[in-house]
């Protein structure tokens, strides 16, 4: 370990940063890492760390998380699952919910892979999972706005003027009162169901329970919610509960879609 986070010899950086390590052996996402190790939950050859620009040279350091050995994944992997509804998009669960890593075998799992994003529990739909810290920071940070599909049972059949402001964009109420105009979506109806009608929207934010509350806004009640792409990669015909590999293209398409900056 180094001894001082983000220190230099000879003008160079040495060592792997310590919440990047942990992305890329699929412990956590960069951002969740770095609760980690804020939280005092790492040690770096049994002592504990709570710098987030600590450095580690991964050839000769041995990093825990809660008292286990973290050891870095031999290969990345990519996962699309249709993650059913009663399931919660988490690693871990504090309640003892059922969570999506029940849904894969355990040879998959001891790869460590951890949801990219977040489904809620009352959601299905197409779910990405991965040990690629990188990829996974990349198609959840908010500046690459990757586009995400929905079709959304709803109570009642919304007029043409109530898609055209979701549209524009309608204010919403986040958990701390705060009031929030969302990006503009895209949305229109493709089925009616009796008296409601299923709406797919596109958007490109990722709020928590967004899409709820944003047909809260314009007076109407989800009833079924499942999302059914995202970004280039559409959830096709897998089945609910059912996961498969991606292939390289997919990844590659993923990484593309939006191009970087």
């Amino acid at each position: 370990m180094t001894q001082e986070p983000g220190s230099e010899q000879g003008g160079e950086r040495e060592g792997e940063r310590l919440a990047r390590f942990l992305a890329h052996a699929g412990v956590a996402s960069r951002r969740h890492a770095e609760e980690l190790i804020a939280g005092g939950r790492v040690q770096i050859n049994g002592v504990t760390v709570t710098a987030q620009g600590t450095r580690i040279d991964p050839a000769r350091d041995t990093v825990s998380v809660d008292g286990k050995a973290v050891v870095a994944a031999s290969k990345h992997v990519y996962l699309a699952l249709h993650k059913p509804v009663g399931y919660v998009s988490t690693a871990r669960d504090p309640q003892g919910r059922p969570t999506v890593l029940d849904l894969l075998p355990v040879e998959v799992r001891r790869l460590r892979v951890y949801p990219v994003g977040r489904l809620d529990i009352d959601t299905s739909g197409l779910l990405l999972l991965t040990n690629d810290g990188d990829f996974a920071l990349r198609l959840s940070h908010p500046r690459y706005a990757m586009e995400k599909q929905y079709h959304v049972l709803v109570q009642g059949c919304p007029e043409e003027t109530t898609l055209e402001a979701l549209r524009k964009g309608v204010e919403i109420r986040e958990d701390n009162g705060a009031i929030r105009r969302t990006a503009p979506a895209q949305a229109h109806r493709f089925r009616r169901v009796g008296a409601d009608c299923w709406l797919e929207l596109k958007i490109h934010e990722g709020r928590k329970r967004q899409v709820r509350r944003m047909l809260a806004a314009v007076g109407h009640r989800v009833l079924q919610l499942q999302r059914v792409g995202v970004g280039p990669l559409p959830l096709g015909d897998l089945g609910e509960g059912k996961w498969r590999y991606l292939s390289e293209e997919e990844v590659e398409a993923l990484r593309k879609d939006p191009p970087f900056p």
